[in-house]
């Protein structure tokens, strides 16, 4: 007899060690809603947002899953699931809506507001300072190709951690840069839709640039909590492994997706990479010896997210994209290749948790004693969830992907395991909520909440009630 959700979580509660800190994670665009309250400003998602076909189906964050007015429920959900910590993240359109400035007391006070309910129910926040809505006005004075948007971001992290620093858990300074670099300026698939290609690179140092001067103006106005970073990081391997055209594109695929976003946080310089595509990379291997000080100042952590590994092969493929068509993906020599081994998530995205593994791995052999602890702050999955005739939502997929890959995770650090002296301290599920998936609009369903995005009624999944008995159930 299959086992339930229940007993799932149970099951893999025994596998935790002591300490394990167990959360879930949201993003502010994604959930909030209310783009035009208490004095929020524009973002450059709002604006390619209502791009005539850049969003499926037209859709739009409105209105989101309204977390803006729906607080109270939401960490009461957040509360019965049991979980030590979330993970939000704060707009920064809604502190500083013209990008510069004095700071919006209304956006504060939404946050503050947060923070208090998180810790009346026993919730540690975890706070990430920028989800990718980049303020409008900054946008359109060249975003993060502009190296003033990373010291904007610094002022605005000073705000931040001057009204918030005394009661949040933990700061993550930026989220996945290399999803901004890669998908919004390289690619255009996400905001602000450029298509630069390698000619993207600056964005790359500006966003990490930004995060060191975060964690200086976080460190400067006297947080109590521990500042870090969230890189997306995803184990890269050639199509072909005989093939020595796909193991070089591998090889460089790795660089831009991994090791140009945490090299220079973790080692203090940009990888080495091959003489044929150094002038591609020019804007890297030139910098300050200054910017690269102040991105690589010690960390309390490090986040990591995880949802796939990439395979890559030589020659121009058709645009396909994780995350949308991607037509100037054919104007590279290499293609992202299938998956065929593996089952795949609504996405399309090759469930492998094994991979996990080797993302740990990678980064403990790459990194060593220069990586601080670690905490995994996003996995999950979208599936095509629906209410039963019962009124549940029973995602038995999703629970199955969320118990294979945190066991993955736990077995990978074990004494004996692929990442052995790793120092994994939590897991934060991607997401308490159904939302709004970026170019996918409201397409793909990653919550453990179901969402009617017509009613905005919450209903907890089969997947809550693993993790519920999962938090519950630990010793």
């Amino acid at each position: 007899m299959k086992a339930t959700a229940e007993e799932l979580g149970r099951w893999l509660a025994a596998e935790l060690p002591s300490g394990f800190e167990l959360g879930v994670a949201t993003a502010a665009f994604q959930i909030e809603g209310a783009v035009h309250d208490a004095g929020r400003g524009p973002s450059g998602w709002d604006a390619f947002t209502a791009g005539p076909g850049n969003i499926l189906n037209g859709d739009t964050a409105d209105i989101a899953c309204d977390h803006f007015h729906r607080v109270a429920e939401d960490v009461a959900l957040m509360k019965d699931l049991g979980i030590d910590a979330y993970r939000f993240s704060i707009a920064w359109p809604r502190i500083v809506p013209d990008g510069a400035g004095a700071a919006n007391p209304r956006g504060l006070d939404f946050y503050d507001h947060l923070v208090d309910a998180l810790l009346a129910a026993g919730i540690k926040p975890m706070a990430t300072l920028y989800h990718w809505d980049t303020p409008l006005p900054l946008e359109q004075a060249g975003g993060w190709l502009n190296r003033a948007t990373a010291e904007r971001f610094g002022d605005y992290a000073s705000l931040v951690g001057g009204r918030l620093g005394d009661r949040v858990d933990k700061w993550v300074t930026i989220n996945e840069p290399a999803t901004v670099t890669l998908n919004g300026y390289g690619l255009g698939v996400h905001a602000p839709g450029k298509s630069l290609l390698f000619d993207a690179l600056p964005t790359a140092h500006h966003q990490l640039l930004a995060h060191g001067f975060a964690v200086q103006a976080l460190r400067s106005a006297g947080v109590s909590g521990g500042v870090g970073i969230t890189n997306v990081h995803s184990p890269v391997v050639p199509a072909d492994p005989d093939n020595l055209e796909d193991v070089a594109y591998a090889g460089l695929f790795d660089i831009l997706h991994n090791r140009i976003f945490a090299d220079p946080v973790l080692l203090g310089h940009y990888p080495q990479v091959p003489e044929l595509v150094a002038d591609m990379f020019a804007p890297l291997l030139d910098v300050p010896a200054a910017d690269l000080a102040a991105i690589s100042a010690p960390l309390d952590f490090y986040g990591l997210n995880y949802y796939a590994p990439t395979r890559v092969g030589a020659g121009a493929g058709g645009g396909e994209n994780p995350d949308g068509s991607a037509p100037a993906m054919a104007q590279l020599p290499f293609h992202l290749a299938d998956w065929p081994e593996y089952p795949s998530t609504g996405f399309g995205w090759p469930v492998a948790p094994a991979h996990f593994g080797t993302a740990l791995a990678q980064m403990r052999d790459r990194y060593g004693s220069a990586l601080p602890p670690v905490y995994i702050t996003e996995n999950g999955a979208s599936f095509e969830d629906s209410l039963s005739p019962d009124g549940a939502v029973h995602d038995s997929r999703r629970v199955e992907y969320l118990v294979q890959h945190l066991s993955a995770a736990l077995d990978a650090v074990k004494p004996g395991g692929r990442a052995e002296g790793l120092d994994l301290r939590g897991y934060y599920a991607w997401s308490l909520l159904d939302n709004f998936e970026w170019a996918a609009g409201y397409s793909q369903r990653f919550g453990l909440v179901h969402v009617d995005f017509d009613t905005l009624a919450r209903t907890p999944k089969d997947s809550f009630r693993m993790f519920q008995a999962l938090a519950r159930e630990r010793s």
